[in-house]
C-alpha cells in the first residue's frame, strides 16, 4: 500500500473540516449558499494555512450541481466527482512561481473564452501570484476587471505587498490567519488517534510550536517525530528529534536567578552550549519564557499563553515566586543583548554577562551588579565622618580634677572627652599626620571637633581648615597634585578652563610663591577672574597662608615660517641634489 504523508492524508475536502479559518470558510459557504459570487478572490497569508485547499473546496462548491444547504459540495454529482478524480475540465490551476511570463498569462487568457463544458463557471485557481512579472500583471490586469460571466479567478499568496495595488483593488480579499497551538495540537490528537499513534500533549505541544502557526508544517514534523519515536510519542523524544531546547532550562534559569545563584546558572550554560545550542537562542528563548511568566501573573492576559495546560500550571506557579519588576528588568536585559549578539565578537561572554545581570536584579542596591563598594558608598562615608567632624554643643562644667582621678582609679570604663575649654595634653589624642590632598581635607581636620569648619572656595568640593599649619612646606610634587585635584573638582560651569588648567604645570619659583604660565591674555583674564578662590583652595590644601600665584604670558620665540611641500622638496634638493636625479630618471612630479 502507497504511503501518504500526513498532510495530504488529511487535507480538507469540506470547508468544516477547514482547522483555524472559522470566519472565512462562513463566509464562502453563505456566498456560495446566495450565488452572490465576485469574479475574483484573493486569498492571502503565511504558508500551511489551507489558502490553496481553500480555493479548491470553494471552487468545487461553486460548481456542485446539488450544494447543500449549508453550502458544501454533495460529493456525489458528476462535477464533485470529476473533481475528485483530478478530471475536472472547468477547474484549472496555474502555478505562477514557474509560469509567469506573459505568455503563461495569455495562454491562460485564451481559455476564459470556452464556456464551460459541464456546471455554471470555470475556475482559475492562480497560486503565489505574487511571482508574476509587472508584464504579466499587466497582460492580466483587463481580463481581470472585465472577465467573461461564467469566469471567477481565485489568487492565492504569501506575500501581498508585492502585488500591484490595481490587481488588489479589483478582488476580494481574505486574510488567512495562523494556526494557534490549541487548534494545532487538537488536529494532532485527531490525526494521531486516527493513525493509531500514543501521544504526550506536551509533545504534541512543541510540535505545534515548532511549526510556527503552519498546519502543513506540523504535520510533516508530526511524521517525523512518529517515524523516530515508532509510534509512541514523547516529549523527550520529541525534542531529542527536533533539537529543541528543553523549556526546563528555562525555569531552572528563573528559578536560580530569583535566588543570584550566579554559579549555577554558568553551569548550566555551559552545558547548554555543549550540546550544541547557540546561545542566541537561549537567549530568545528564555524571553520568550519570561514574557509568557509575566502574562501568567495576570489572569486577563492568562489566555494569551499558547501553550498546553501542564505547561500554563508552570508558568503560573512561577509567576507567584517573580516580582513584576524582575520580569521587566529581566526582559530589557535580554533584548538589548538580542540586538547587540549580532555585532558582538565574543557572543559567550556577552549571554553570560547578560544571565550575570538578570541573576543580580533582585540583589540589595549595597551589593550591587559586581557585589563591591560603589563610589556612593564611599561618599556616604566621607560625610559621615564629616558630620562627625562638626562642632557639637559644650557639655556642662565639671571640676577638672574629679575626671582625672576617675580616669586614673577606674581604667575599666570608658573615658569621658575633656571639655573645649579645658584642654588637656594627656586626654585629648595626637592628630594624624596623613593628608588627603585630593578630597580636599586632611584626617586632622576630621580629628579636630572643636574647631570650626567652613566650605572651600571652589564649588563641588567640602573641606575643613587647617589651623594647626599656616606655614607648611610643600614639594612640586604636592603643588601638582593639590592643581590636578582642585581641577577635577571645579564644577560644570567652569569645565572649559579647568580642562585648560589641567595642562597648565604649576611652579615653585621660590617657596611659598608659585607661577603659572598660560598661553594669552584671554586665558589669564579668565583666571584672574577667580584668582582668589584658587589661591584659597591653594592654601587650604598645602597648608600654607602664605601662597602667592603669579599668572604669566608665555613669551612666545620668533618661529620660522613653516614650508610648503614643494619648499621643503626645493630643500633637500639643495641639501641632496641625489633626490632631484631621481625624481628626473622616474618622470616624477610633485602633487
Amino acid at each position: 500500500m502507497e504511503y501518504i504523508v500526513s498532510a495530504r492524508k488529511y487535507r480538507p475536502i469540506t470547508f468544516d473540516t477547514v482547522v483555524g479559518q472559522a470566519a472565512l470558510t462562513t463566509t464562502l459557504k453563505n456566498a456560495v449558499k446566495s450565488g452572490k459570487l465576485a469574479h475574483a478572490y484573493l486569498f492571502c497569508g503565511p504558508r500551511g494555512v489551507g489558502k490553496t485547499t481553500c480555493a479548491r473546496i470553494f471552487a468545487k462548491a461553486i460548481n456542485c450541481q446539488n450544494p447543500t444547504a449549508e453550502g458544501e459540495a454533495c460529493n456525489e454529482c458528476e462535477s464533485c466527482q470529476s473533481f475528485n478524480e483530478q478530471r475536472s475540465l472547468n477547474i484549472f490551476e496555474l502555478d505562477a512561481a514557474s509560469n509567469n511570463s506573459v505568455e503563461h498569462i495569455k495562454t491562460l487568457m485564451e481559455q476564459t473564452r470556452i464556456p464551460p463544458q459541464l456546471g455554471r463557471y470555470k475556475v482559475f485557481i492562480i497560486d503565489e501570484v505574487h511571482m508574476l512579472s509587472t508584464a504579466a500583471f499587466n497582460a492580466f490586469l483587463k481580463t481581470l476587471e472585465e472577465p467573461p460571466a461564467h469566469v471567477i479567478f481565485i489568487l492565492a499568496t504569501t506575500e501581498k505587498h508585492k502585488i500591484l495595488p490595481t490587481i488588489l483593488s479589483r478582488c476580494q480579499i481574505y486574510d488567512f490567519e495562523r494556526m494557534t497551538v490549541r487548534n494545532t495540537v487538537d488536529h494532532l490528537k485527531h490525526v494521531a488517534e486516527k493513525e493509531g499513534i500514543t501521544y504526550e500533549e506536551q509533545a504534541l505541544a512543541v510540535i505545534a510550536e515548532k511549526a510556527d502557526g503552519g498546519m502543513r508544517d506540523a504535520l510533516s514534523i508530526f511524521d517525523q517525530a512518529a517515524s523516530f519515536c515508532q509510534g509512541n510519542i514523547t516529549y523527550e523524544k520529541v525534542i531529542e528529534d527536533l533539537n529543541v531546547l528543553d523549556a526546563e532550562n528555562y525555569f531552572q534559569i528563573i528559578d536560580l536567578s530569583i535566588e543570584n545563584k550566579v554559579s549555577d546558572i554558568m553551569l548550566l550554560l555551559n552545558n547548554v552550549i555543549n550540546k550544541g545550542f547557540d546561545g542566541g537562542l537561549l537567549i530568545q528563548g528564555l524571553a520568550k519564557h519570561v514574557r509568557n511568566v509575566l502574562m501568567a501573573k495576570d489572569p486577563q492576559t492568562l489566555p494569551l499563553l499558547e501553550v498546553s495546560d501542564q505547561q500554563r500550571q508552570r508558568y503560573q506557579d512561577q509567576a507567584k515566586r517573580c516580582e513584576t519588576r524582575f520580569l521587566y528588568q529581566a526582559l530589557k536585559k535580554m533584548n538589548q543583548c538580542d540586538i547587540n549578539y549580532r555585532q558582538s565578537s565574543n557572543k559567550r561572554l556577552l549571554v553570560e554577562l547578560t544571565l550575570i545581570e538578570i541573576a543580580q536584579i533582585t540583589q540589595p542596591d549595597d551589593e550591587g551588579d559586581s557585589a563591591g563598594r560603589r563610589p556612593r558608598r564611599l561618599k556616604s562615608l566621607f560625610m559621615h565622618l564629616m558630620r562627625q567632624a562638626q562642632p557639637k554643643t559644650a557639655a556642662p562644667q565639671v571640676a577638672a580634677a574629679k575626671p582625672l582621678a576617675a580616669k586614673a582609679s577606674s581604667p575599666s570604663k570608658p573615658s569621658q572627652p575633656s571639655s573645649p575649654s579645658q584642654p588637656s595634653s594627656s586626654s585629648k589624642p595626637s592628630p594624624a599626620s596623613v593628608k588627603l590632598g585630593g578630597i580636599g581635607f586632611s584626617w586632622n581636620n576630621l580629628m579636630d571637633q572643636g574647631k570650626p569648619s567652613k566650605i572651600n572656595i571652589i564649588p563641588g568640593t567640602v573641606s575643613t581648615t587647617i589651623p594647626q599649619q599656616k606655614n607648611a612646606q610643600f614639594s612640586q610634587e604636592d603643588l601638582e597634585l593639590q592643581w590636578m585635584a582642585m581641577c577635577n573638582r571645579m564644577p560644570q560651569e567652569l569645565s572649559g578652563i579647568a580642562t585648560r588648567m589641567k595642562n597648565m604645570n604649576p611652579t615653585i619659583t621660590e617657596l611659598p610663591q608659585i607661577e603659572v604660565q598660560v598661553d594669552n591674555s584671554l586665558i589669564k583674564q579668565e583666571m584672574e577672574d577667580f584668582k582668589g578662590r584658587i589661591l584659597s583652595t591653594l592654601k587650604n590644601g598645602l597648608q600654607n597662608e602664605n601662597i602667592s600665584l603669579e599668572i604669566r604670558i608665555i613669551e612666545h620665540q620668533d618661529q620660522p615660517k613653516p614650508l610648503t611641500r614643494r619648499e621643503q622638496f626645493e630643500k633637500l634638493t639643495k641639501e641632496n641634489p641625489a633626490i632631484d636625479k631621481l625624481r628626473q630618471v622616474f618622470d616624477l612630479e610633485l602633487a
